[in-house]
This record gives structure tokens, sequence and C-alpha cells, in this order.
């Protein structure tokens, strides 16, 4: 019998700033919070709002949560199968 996966998720990369925020995280709390912004990312990358902009490189994204108070900035790569954080905000 045929094992059935769910629809395959996308990696996670962070861009050197987005990494610097995340080492600075302090709180367990917060560090759910953000955990829990990405894996809702990995699983539907196209969930965030498009952001007005220059249209020459991918297109910057926004993710907000608003129960657990994150915004990411994040762009997906062509095959959408990585996105890349630019910017957290917890």
């Amino acid at each position: 019998m045929p094992t059935s996966h769910g629809p395959r998720r996308a990696r996670i990369a962070f861009s050197d700033s987005a990494a610097k925020q995340l080492e600075d995280i302090t709180t367990e709390a917060e560090l759910h919070a953000v955990d829990r912004a990405l894996v809702v990312l990995s699983v539907d990358p196209d969930i965030g709002e498009p952001i007005p902009g220059d249209t020459a490189g991918p297109q910057l994204r926004q993710y907000t949560d608003e129960v657990e108070a994150v915004r990411i900035l994040y762009f997906v790569t062509a095959l959408r199968t990585v996105v890349v954080v630019a910017y957290i905000e917890v």
C-alpha cells in the first residue's frame, strides 16, 4: 500500500541579517513564535502579501502572524522550493 505524503515543504534559508536577528532572539516564547511562522511559510510560501516595489528581482513578500506577533519579509525562489527570509520582527 503506497504511503500518502502531504505536499512537499519548501526549505527555509536566511539572509545574513535575518540569521543575526534569529541569533538575537532570547526568549523561548519568541523563538516558538518565529518557528511557527516559518513552518507556515514552508508549507505555503504564497501565503504572505506581495510588497510593492521593483519587479526586476524576486517578489518580496510579507507574512504577519497576528496571534504570535511575528512579521517576516521573504522571497521565494523560482522553483518554489526555497523560502529566503530577509527580515524577522518579533
